[in-house]
């Protein structure tokens, strides 16, 4: 499961402990995490996943700004990328969700990305889960009223995306979703 958010999440902020539960959780079910192996909301997931004892995968991408990787990638589950669009294939490749933490220009990048793919059949269908009902429910509901609703996207386009808050929420959609279309972990 891949998560992503803001690389400029600090510690203390509530989002990066809602991050690590959610990861170690998910890790528990089975599914190794993919994040993009930076600080903030990547490197929550990464400690997350170490703590559960599961995989814990970086796609670091070369950047000025984020020239490191967080200490809680697994060093034999680490890739490294000059161009966003090989990482970005990447993480849709190899995911079988999407968990969306509160994030600014790159998140919603990944986020579109997987949405239009998705939508128009070049990906396989897998959970896509904002996190942060505060931080999303706007975008939400332009995507439904504005999107949806001048018929610039399908109606059924919207069930794409699943807005939840608390961490059960999370897991529950991804249970559903596999045990629904009976697809196996991939990472186990």
């Amino acid at each position: 499961i891949s998560i992503f958010g803001s690389a400029r999440t600090e510690p203390s902020d509530p989002y990066y402990k809602k991050t690590v539960e959610i990861a170690s959780m998910i890790s528990e079910m089975g599914f190794g995490i993919i994040s993009g192996a930076g600080p903030g909301i990547m490197e929550a997931a990464n400690k997350g996943a170490k703590l559960a004892k599961g995989k814990s995968i970086g796609l670091r991408i070369n950047l000025p700004f984020e020239q490191f990787t967080n200490e809680f990638v697994d060093e034999e589950y680490l890739l490294k990328f000059d161009y966003f669009f090989v990482r970005k294939l990447m993480f849709q490749k190899y995911s079988q969700g999407f968990v969306v933490m509160p994030g600014g220009y790159g998140t919603l990048d990944e986020l579109f990305n997987a949405l239009t793919l998705i939508q128009t059949k070049k990906s396989k269908l897998f959970p896509i889960i904002l996190v942060g009902k505060k931080h999303y429910e706007p975008l939400f509901n332009w995507i439904k009223d504005t999107l949806a609703g001048n018929k610039l996207i399908s109606p059924q386009d919207i069930d794409l995306i699943n807005l939840v808050e608390e961490k059960e929420e999370v897991k529950q959609i991804l249970s559903d979703f596999y045990d629904k279309n009976n697809i196996d972990i991939n990472f186990e």
